[in-house]
């Protein structure tokens, strides 16, 4: 958003053109192309940096030794990252992995796993209906809570600039500290706490925007409904926008962590798409001034808040079926450390027998 922020206003000042209302067509100049492909080259940078950084990482030792089952490979990447000399035992690897190859669609994953990834693919979907309505039409709600002009008053250029500029003040204020927030204290208060707060707390700010809609569109009150709003990104990123992508890299064995945590992500994906397509239709109002040219009516922008509340209450209930993995290692997270257990257990049982 700073970048876009950047971007726009060096542009707008450099290229001044007329509101859409007065020449629609020259509203939007034609360098204007220039800015969204700009901002999209910026943002590709950290993620190749990310890409180039893991290729330049050894696998996990839990991957190398539980999946590829390679001992030697395991405690030699080990043995680099910690700096200190291991030696792989390869009667331990087959004891720790001995009964564990159970599939994603065997019964014995069902039993252990199944209610666990209901909950993490329900949760990272409901969110994402909620987040992804909010973030991508901030311009609609922004424009009807009159806190930015209406498009029609504004050329193309003024319009990022303005509406980039408002995304940073919610980012600033919100966004950005629910992250550091959750960084602070998901080892202290835990994963299944922050994500079942910050659903709870974003239903209370998203019904408290909805219901006194009317008071809050009404002029001279929109800074309310900014602060309100603002309070709904900072629950979302110190809540389930944080921990849903945490805790299925957590919870699942090893050999299937990846690909459960996929299948998760791709739930937040399609409630992503849900979000971003439902909400442009759902917002629109029922009389033709109150909706974009080419949409059918829809049940408006204080309807569709409740339904994002209504998607927030859901993902509050789901965070249920979702297990705590403070303070707890991967192994017992998992479950892979069972019947290493209760093989001691009969180990002991004999010995003291015998």
């Amino acid at each position: 958003m700073i970048v876009t922020l950047i971007v726009s206003a060096a542009f707008k000042a450099r290229f001044p053109a007329q509101p859409y209302s007065v020449d629609p067509a020259g509203s939007t100049v034609p360098q204007a192309d220039y800015v969204w492909r700009i901002v999209l080259m910026f943002g590709a940078i950290p993620a190749v940096m990310t890409f180039y950084s893991r290729m330049k990482m050894p696998e996990t030792a839990r991957y190398t030794a539980l999946v590829e089952k390679n001992a030697k490979q395991a405690a030699s990447d080990m043995a680099q990252v910690l700096q200190v000399s291991l030696e792989e035992e390869p009667e331990k690897l087959e004891k720790i992995t001995r009964n564990k190859d159970y599939g994603l669609f065997s019964r014995q994953f069902l039993k252990r796993h199944g209610v666990h990834l209901l909950g993490t693919t329900t949760t990272w979907f409901l969110l994402d209906i909620a987040f992804y309505s909010q973030n991508l039409f901030q311009k609609d709600i922004f424009s009807a809570i009159n806190w930015l002009p209406k498009a029609a008053t504004m050329n193309a250029l003024e319009e990022v600039y303005k509406l980039s500029r408002a995304q940073t003040l919610i980012a600033l204020c919100g966004t950005v500290p629910g992250y550091w927030f959750t960084v602070a204290f998901i080892d202290i208060i835990g994963r299944f706490t922050i994500q079942l707060m910050g659903f709870f707390f974003m239903t209370v700010f998203m019904l408290g925007l909805a219901i006194p809609y009317h008071h809050w569109t009404t002029p001279g009150n929109h800074i309310g409904f900014v602060v309100m709003y603002g309070f709904t990104f900072f629950f979302a990123n110190f809540g389930p926008n944080a921990t849903t992508f945490i805790v299925p890299a957590e919870i699942f064995p090893a050999r299937l962590r990846s690909t459960c945590h996929g299948i998760s992500a791709a739930a937040g994906k399609a409630g992503a798409i849900i979000g971003a397509f439902g909400f442009l239709y759902a917002s629109q109002g029922k009389s033709p001034d109150k909706r974009d040219a080419g949409y059918p009516a829809g049940i408006g922008v204080k309807n569709s808040l409740f339904v994002l509340a209504g998607c927030n209450l859901l993902g509050f209930f789901f965070t249920f079926l979702v297990p705590e993995a403070k303070g707890k290692s991967l192994e017992e997270i998992s479950g892979d450390n069972i019947e290493e257990e209760e093989e001691e257990e009969e180990e002991e049982k004999g010995a003291a027998y015998v």
